[in-house]
């Protein structure tokens, strides 16, 4: 028994059906993913099968560098949510940017597992697993952003503290 064609699929938001992907989500997608190998995986590391990707190396800039990573790692979870994924895969896409962003700030170690973690590619992972698949969903509650939006703010407030805090340091 074969698999229906992605077209004939039915996606189901908030309890109504949406019909199949359109054409621009589709292309949000592509971009979402070229933004995660861009961030994630662009630069191979000669002599290994390993790569990383502007993220990491943008990490290296401490605080600053993981304040921009988490940004951009923020916009990846935001398109998501506009999408329509539901609270449970934007739960885990949020912990995988937040592991990537707290661990991050560790010097050379964070930047090691930042490299590593990939939380880019998993949360576009998450969400064309979502896509080929959507189950009913609703979107995130008013909660559920507003604190996700909180913990976002609160990170960005430490890592502008502490790059102060280190800025300060060198220079006095």
């Amino acid at each position: 028994m074969s698999k229906p064609p992605a077209i004939a699929r039915e996606r189901v938001l908030e309890g109504e059906v949406l019909g199949p992907e359109s054409e621009a989500e589709r292309e949000l997608r592509e971009r979402l993913n070229f933004l995660a190998w861009l961030l994630d995986s662009s630069i191979p590391i000669p002599g290994t099968r390993f790569t990383i990707g502007l993220d990491a190396l943008i990490g290296l800039l401490p605080f600053i560098g993981d304040l921009v990573g988490v940004a951009a790692s923020s916009y990846i979870l935001a398109e998501a949510n506009r999408m329509g994924v539901g609270r449970a895969i934007l739960a885990r896409m949020a912990f995988n940017v937040a592991l990537e962003g707290v661990i991050g700030i560790v010097p050379i170690f964070g930047d090691i597992f930042d490299a590593a973690w990939k939380a880019n590619v998993k949360n576009v992972q998450l969400l064309n697993a979502w896509a080929e698949r959507p189950h009913q969903t609703q979107r995130a509650s008013r909660l559920f952003l507003g604190v996700l939006t909180l913990a976002l703010i609160a990170f960005f407030v430490a890592c502008g503290f502490l790059t102060y805090l280190l800025v300060r340091w060198a220079l006095g």
